[in-house]
Formats: C-alpha cells, structure tokens, sequence
C-alpha cells in the first residue's frame, strides 16, 4: 500500500544496473520490505495471547479487552500511514522517512518485551509512529523506479507484494518455533517476548539493509529541493516522539471512543472529497460518490476479515484440534497460510481476469466477490462449530480453520489489489491524496470494528463453542447480505464510475 503519490516524472529516471529484467534497486527494496514485513507480522500474531498471558494471568476475561486492544492497534497503524507519506513527500524525502521510520519501529519493539502493561502499550503506540513513516513510503519508492509507460512497472509491484508475503509467511512459522523451544516456551505457555525480540532483530536488519543498499538508488527519494539539511530529519524526528504520548492516548481511550475518533475523521474527509468533485462537474462529483460508496463495503470486509489477530487466534488456541500425534501444531503458524495462499493463488485470479475479457466482473463486483467469499469462510466456521465438534475433546478439526484462511484469502484478491488504483481513477483530481486517506481510514475503521467483533465473540467470560457460533453466523450473514448488496448496486455503482474499468 502506498501512502504518497507517485510524482517522478518521465524522462528523469537514472540509468539503473539492471538485474533479472528489473532496476538492481528493486532487489534491495524488495529485501528491505521483507525484513520489515517480517518483524511486523511475526509479532502481530502474538499480541492478542500475550495481552491475555501476561496482563490477565491467562485468564479467558482477557480475551475480550486484547481484542480491542489489538483493533486498535491495526485501526492506527493505518491511519498513521496518512501522515507519513505527506512528511515524505513535503519534508524530508523517502529515504530520510525510510531510514528514521525503521528506528522507530524497532525501538518499539524491543519496548514491548518489558512486562508493564503502560510499557507494552507505549511501545505499539512507537511501532505505529514508525509504521507511519516507513510503510506507505517504500512502496512509492518501487514505483519511482520505472516510467509510468514502463511495462515492467506492473511486474516490478508483483515482485515487490511477492516480497511482502514471503516475510508475512516466514515470519508466524520462525518465531511461532522460537517461541516454544527458547527460554522454557512450550506449546501450551509460548515465551512471547522472544517473538518480540525476533521481530526487533528483523526490523534492524531492514534498517541495515536500506541504509547500506540506498546508495542504489542514485537519487531517487532524496530530500525535496532546498530541503537537504538534516534539521528537517531532527524536526520530524521530535514531532514523531510528540506524537507517541499521543497514540498511547487513543489506544488507552478503549476502542469505542476511538471508533468515534476515526469516524469523526472519516465523515470530514468524505465532504471535502464530495465538495471537491461537485466543483468538477457532474462527472467527477459521480465519480467521488462511487468511490465513497464502495469505501462503506470496504469497511465491513475488514472488520471481518481481521479476525486473523485476535479471535481466530484464541479459536486455534481453545477450540482447534492442533494435536497430530503428540505433536502440537503452533498457534503462530495459522498466520503465515495467508501469504501462502496469496502467493499460490495470485497468479491463479491473474489469468482467470484475463481469460474471462470482456466477462470481467467490474470493480463493484469485484469487492463483492470479496464479501461473499470472506463470508463463506464464517459459512465453513458456522458448519465446524455446529456439526463437526469432537464430543470428546470439544474441538474442531483441524481442516476447517486452515481452508477458512484460505477461502478469506480469495477474497482478499478480489478486493484489495484494486483499491488503491481504484482511488487514483475516481477521486477528485486535486484531492487524490484525501482520496487514499480516505481509503486508508476506512481500513482503520475496519480494523477497530474487528476488535470490536472479536470482543463479542470471546464476551465477558472468554471464548466458548457457543459464543464463536453465535459470533461467526452474525459474520457470516453480514458478509453475505453486504456482498448481495454490493452485487445489486453494482450496475449503479459502475454508471456514476463513466466507464472506469
């Protein structure tokens, strides 16, 4: 996901060494990213069970809050890539963000290792001022590496997401093995804080990587014109640990007053995005309204699909058979079947749009084929948790969570490749940065209504059979009606698009 927008210009690109087909720049952007990605999905599927181990003495009552706390969490690391492409592009350059974007998120964290909840809390509120910077960053530099007329450009971001989820998929699988093998972890109590550890070492490996590997770049991303000096870097530097105070105060505020927040922010972005396009005249002001209608489907397609962090997390845990003959499978690794669907399936939908011509479903209904197969997953958890629990054990095999993270990740394909070149098609000329703030917050918003959600499935008490059945039938039908909705709009929806495909 890109933060910024892509200003270089044609004509200007330097004479790059070029390896496997591709600038030699790319490979070194493509390891950086993977070490990032490593260190922030290695953690990021340990969070919730450790809020509940170390805070709450591993008593279920904590799953509900942890949900939330983690919500939160995901809902401003997103929000705060809004700000980090703007200090990109205006202050201090990509590579400047890159590199001090890096410090930060490894100093959060090795800050979450230390056992004090105000501790914890402090260190994901810098892992998300870091996040800010670096993220939405990295990606606008692949992009800067090829003409816009360049037809490589295309391949080059599929390496680059190859990238992404080699170190999304590696990382649950490493560190979910660390932490039952290292420091007295078992499969029962895992040692987190080496999870922790292992993400911090990766993200100063990433930070090693560009730092040494950024001369490549000959230029590109450098600092704007008449920007150069380092006090700029010192100035953003200190905004950035201004702003630390500030994120432990939204996520210490509880996820409810926080969803207000982000709300609150979503609705003023929304009507300068429509104000700006009734100025542009009929066309555009339709445009914009299709844009923000398929933003509202955005938000419930996350809200369900970010189970992966927290209440899938404590079903593999209580409610999953993960016992093949002695040998427990991890929780962590239920992680990394995402990316690894991804990876095997994106080539797959690839073709399948091609083959299909003119028969290919249009973007509307595109995101809701995304619904519909998030939701059959909760379909596939509703059949499991009401049919095929083990009398004796009170489990579910296997099977049903590994093919529901599947199934998640086709619709994941359907909907997400497109939104970001959805926004630059459809936002208001003048306002195609408000436009992926627009998309940006929507995913947040998403993403603390997940917690939400998650909070309800486990309740006051903890996750039961019961409670994860109710839970899930809600999702499903949810996704379902949307994902029914979306396709009955679609012909609306593609008639205020005026033929952007």
């Amino acid at each position: 996901m890109s933060g910024a927008v892509d200003t270089q210009a044609p004509g200007k690109i330097p004479e790059f060494k070029q390896v496997l087909g591709h600038p030699a720049p790319l490979w070194m952007l493509f390891m950086t990213e993977f070490w990032e990605r490593f260190a922030f999905y290695g953690m990021r599927w340990a969070l919730a069970l450790y809020i509940v181990a170390q805070f709450y003495s591993g008593d279920s009552t904590g799953e509900a809050p942890a949900s939330r706390l983690y919500g939160a969490y995901l809902a401003l690391v997103y929000a705060a890539a809004l700000f980090g492409g703007y200090v990109a592009d205006r202050v201090i350059g990509y590579q400047r963000s890159i590199l001090l974007g890096a410090v930060i998120m490894a100093a959060g964290l090795f800050l979450i290792m230390l056992p004090n909840e105000h501790l914890f809390k402090l260190g994901l509120a810098t892992v998300i001022a870091g996040n800010g910077l670096f993220k939405p960053n990295i990606s606008t530099m692949v992009g800067k590496l090829y003409s816009t007329s360049d037809e490589r450009r295309d391949s080059g971001f599929t390496l680059f997401y190859m990238g992404i989820n080699l170190g999304a998929m590696i990382a649950p699988w490493l560190t979910g093995i660390l932490a039952e093998r290292v420091m007295g972890g078992t499969s029962e109590m895992p040692a987190y804080k080496v999870v922790f550890l292992v993400s911090g070492i990766g993200m100063l490996i990433s930070l090693v990587w560009f730092w040494f590997g950024r001369r490549q770049l000959q230029g590109i991303g450098r600092p704007p014109e008449g920007a150069e000096g380092k006090g700029r870097v010192l100035t953003t530097a200190i905004c950035a640990l201004i702003a630390i105070p500030v994120i432990y105060f939204l996520l210490s505020i509880g996820a409810g007053a926080l969803q207000w927040v982000l709300t609150v922010l979503f609705v003023g972005l929304c009507i300068l995005i429509l104000k700006e396009g009734f100025k542009d005249g009929a066309v555009r002001r339709d445009m914009a309204i299709a844009m923000l209608i398929i933003f509202v489907f955005n938000v419930l397609f996350w809200c369900f699909f970010e189970q992966a962090g927290s209440s899938f997390n404590f079903l593999a845990q209580n409610i999953v058979n993960r016992d093949f003959g002695g040998w427990i499978f991890p929780v962590g690794w239920f992680q990394s079947v995402n990316s690894l669907a991804i990876i095997t399936l994106a080539p797959v939908l690839a073709w399948l749009w091609v083959k299909m011509g003119r028969n290919n479903p249009s973007i509307p209904r595109k995101f809701g084929l995304g619904l519909i197969f998030n939701g059959l997953a909760f379909l596939l958890l509703m059949f499991a948790l009401s049919s095929l629990v083990d009398p004796q054990t009170l489990k579910i095999p296997f099977w049903t969570l590994f093919m529901v993270y599947v199934i998640q990740s086709v619709g994941e394909l359907c909907l997400s490749p497109i939104g970001l070149s959805m926004v630059t098609k459809l936002a208001p000329v003048r306002l195609v940065g408000f436009g992926m703030g627009g998309w940006f917050l929507s995913t947040a918003i998403g993403n603390n209504l997940s917690g939400i959600f998650a909070s309800e499935v486990s309740g006051e008490s903890g996750m039961t059979t019961a409670s994860a059945l109710s839970g899930y039938t809600f999702g499903f039908w949810a996704l379902l009606g949307g994902g029914v909705l979306l396709f009955l709009l679609a012909p609306l929806i593609q008639k205020l698009m005026h033929g952007v495909k």
